[in-house]
């Protein structure tokens, strides 16, 4: 499980360290560009339960933390759908990975 620290290190977020790559990612690309917007996710079980919702701005420090020293594969279709929810008016909500399924191959 990776996190997110958000502001002046108080406040850290769980976030399962497949969908923390992605979601870097995105938010690296929305800050680059300057721009400010919402992320939106579920607390994950052992939490209380309920969703959480924070303000993102160039401006405000963030560190990813992963747990695992490898970076994964990125899911090109995930990325595209958390920048399709990022350029939304509701911001950045956590979705969860659509994992596509290869054709069988046609018999020679």
């Amino acid at each position: 499980m990776g996190s997110l620290t958000y502001g002046s290190g108080a406040n850290v977020i769980s976030i399962e360290d497949r969908a923390l790559a992605h979601l870097k990612v995105v938010i690296a690309t929305k800050l680059r560009r300057n721009e400010s917007f919402t992320l939106s996710w579920r607390h994950p079980e052992g939490e209380e339960p309920g969703r959480s919702t924070i303000w993102l701005h160039p401006s405000i420090p963030l560190r990813f933390t992963f747990d695992d020293p490898e970076p994964p594969q990125l899911n090109m279709r995930w990325i595209e759908d958390l920048m399709h929810s990022a350029n939304s008016s509701g911001g950045i909500t956590l979705l969860d990975e659509i994992v596509e399924q290869e054709e069988p191959e046609a018999a020679e």
